[in-house]
């Protein structure tokens, strides 16, 4: 009995709730983007097109501000994603070729449980967490946390590779006498690196782009791009700050679509 597809187009309103939410979700950043390239010093009245307030990011008072932060964001995004890269790794191999065990499930559910927490609860608890220790705030807090929120965005799609490599290519290995650890860094290993590489980059984006856990942990006088974004709002919206949040937005929009299309390459063919 064939099954047949049902053309969610076909519904009434589907079209209109559609549109209505992607202008709820993109018009305030195509706003935004459009505004960046604003000749006036006004956010608001158009001044006709430039690229002076890139050129502010760059040059302008608050450049070595903002330099600073970004090169912190690119330092702390490197250390957070490799680590949780490396964890989520070892979590996918426990998980998913570690064989039947009784709290399979539940490992799972707690690698993937930050996802559903929210993130001002995981930014208090973190924040108690290093007051209760006595760890200083600095650099070292914000990558500690940002490795711990980063490992489930890793996971996903490591995880999502190792299910999709059957283990009888390893067997085959072992079979022809090479070892466990053999067969996993000539044979698994290079067949995970599609999903590796998207965990990474996903791993690094949400790292870059984060605020809020940042914002609670981060020592004084330590700055994030993030961070600096906000300080400067706080003081008032100027253009260059436009600028620098579409720079950021593309930033994004590139690194995941890089690991959308990393994690589709299938090199067990």
């Amino acid at each position: 009995m064939s099954s047949s597809k049902t053309d969610v187009r076909r519904y009434p309103g589907f079209l209109s709730v559609t549109l209505l939410c992607l202008l709820v979700l993109y018009a305030p950043l195509v706003i935004v983007g459009i505004y960046s390239f604003n000749a006036s010093n006004s956010i608001t009245s158009w001044d006709g097109f430039s690229l002076r307030w890139y050129a502010e990011v760059f040059t302008g008072s608050e450049s070595e501000k903002f330099k600073i932060a970004a090169w912190n964001s690119l330092f702390i995004a490197i250390i957070a994603a490799s680590c949780a890269t490396i964890l989520a790794v070892l979590a996918a191999m426990a998980i998913i070729r570690g064989g039947q065990f009784r709290t399979r499930q539940i490992s799972q559910g707690l690698v993937s449980l930050p996802l559903m927490v929210p993130e001002i609860v995981t930014a208090v608890a973190t924040l108690i967490f290093f007051n209760a220790i006595g760890f200083s705030r600095g650099h070292m807090t914000i990558i500690i946390a940002h490795i711990a929120f980063c490992v489930p965005f890793a996971y996903m799609p490591i995880a999502a590779r190792m299910q999709g490599v059957e283990d009888s290519y390893e067997m085959a290995a072992m079979d022809l006498y090479a070892s466990r650890f053999q067969a996993f860094c000539r044979i698994l290993l290079p067949l995970m690196i599609p999903g590796i590489i998207s965990g990474f980059l996903l791993a690094f984006i949400i790292s870059m782009d984060d605020f809020l856990i940042t914002n609670f942990v981060k020592g004084a006088g330590v700055e994030t791009l993030p961070t600096a974004i906000f300080g400067a709002v706080k003081q008032g919206i100027k253009p260059n700050i436009m600028a620098i949040s579409t720079m950021l937005l593309g930033l994004s929009i590139i690194i995941v679509s890089l690991s959308y299309i990393v994690s589709k390459f299938d090199n067990t063919k």
